[in-house]
């Protein structure tokens, strides 16, 4: 039976990190306001997340300093203490979040089951919910949504951007189709070779493409840009470290297609219906690959991770890492040149007309 019958009238949402994760959550969240659009949602995001989403419409979004020590923690309870929630979706299996919930009022706490949750979680709900079938982390979100009471659990997404971020990514792009790459993760490791992307730079350029190279300021992802451009023969546009969450947003909004590894970049694509070739290697991409684009990731998770544990995927618990930092290296640039070509066939240029 579902939590309620009738729409609640307050829910907080506690999902503090990572883009991609947020950018999940948000398909949930709007799964909710489409059947209770009177349901006030509180949403506690980190900081850099609430760049991107913090004008989601009807959300009410706080943003966590995590950085704040107790003080951050201190911030949001004084903000949220004169409310008792009617339900309270903690959907973050670390121990922040769940330091978090402790100061804010709620009748039942919702929490993953013991498949997916993580750093104690399940110590501080009192409503575990059910994993799904699948093993995406989406569909394991929109699980918090039916629990509630939600029917229609359509993945669909609005996250905004301004007329001035719109008007400046569409002067950049100028009409032209557009591969985005986003070369780099959050985590080194998860990243593939400068030399595959400039061959693949080279190769959207000889199949009509402008490239443009975009990422975050950190002096890791500026050098890496400048090793992809050095080893290009066609002249990739470098906008790593100039552009903020919603200006990508929006370049994303325009582009014809996304390449990049485990990160961020491609579920704001996905969320943009934007096409995405992802690169795996450490994560099963059917946990956390680009939703839509399943079926164009060049993955060599399964086979890695088969060899090194002597285990199949449906042996392995859900969030199983393969541990090898050079595996990336093992993907081809034959292999993403092919994947490159199959998307292109599903998404020709011919269509390029859509944003303009």
């Amino acid at each position: 039976m579902p939590l309620f019958s009738v729409p609640p009238k307050t829910l907080c949402l506690i999902r503090l990190s990572a883009i991609g994760d947020c950018v999940h959550a948000v398909a949930m969240v709007q799964a909710i306001q489409r059947q209770w659009p009177q349901t006030r949602i509180v949403w506690i995001m980190g900081k850099l997340e609430a760049q991107l989403l913090s004008d989601l419409p009807g959300i009410d979004v706080i943003p966590f300093d995590k950085k704040a020590g107790f003080r951050g923690y201190w911030q949001i309870w004084r903000q949220l203490r004169h409310i008792r929630f009617d339900a309270l979706l903690h959907m973050q299996s670390a121990l922040r979040a769940s330091l978090l919930r402790l100061g804010i009022k709620a009748k039942t706490v919702l929490g993953f089951d013991q498949e997916r949750a993580g750093d104690g979680q399940q110590y501080f709900t009192n409503c575990k919910v059910k994993s799904p079938e699948s093993p995406h982390v989406l569909d394991g979100f929109m699980a918090f949504a039916q629990e509630l009471g939600i029917r229609d659990l359509t993945p669909q997404w609005l996250i905004p951007t301004s007329d001035i971020d719109d008007d400046w990514a569409r002067k950049q792009i100028d009409g032209k189709p557009t591969l985005l790459i986003s070369p780099a993760a959050s985590k080194a490791f998860k990243n593939w070779t400068t030399a595959g992307y400039a061959a693949l730079a080279d190769y959207a350029a000889s199949k009509g493409l402008q490239v443009f190279l975009c990422g975050g300021p950190s002096v890791v992802e500026q050098n890496m840009a400048l090793e992809i451009i050095s080893q290009c023969q066609s002249t990739p546009r470098n906008l790593i470290g100039k552009t903020n969450l919603k200006q990508l947003m929006a370049l994303i909004k325009r582009s014809h297609m996304v390449l990049a590894p485990d990160t961020g970049p491609t579920h704001m694509a996905t969320a943009a219906g934007i096409p995405v070739l992802g690169l795996y290697a450490h994560h099963n991409p059917q946990r956390t690959g680009p939703y839509h684009c399943r079926q164009y990731v060049v993955s060599i998770y399964e086979q890695l991770i088969t060899q090194q544990t002597g285990r199949s995927l449906s042996e392995l618990a859900w969030r199983t890492r393969l541990k090898d930092d050079q595996a990336m290296q093992q993907i081809s640039i034959e292999q993403v040149k092919m994947a490159f070509d199959t998307l292109l066939g599903d998404f020709p240029l011919a269509d390029e007309t859509k944003h303009e």
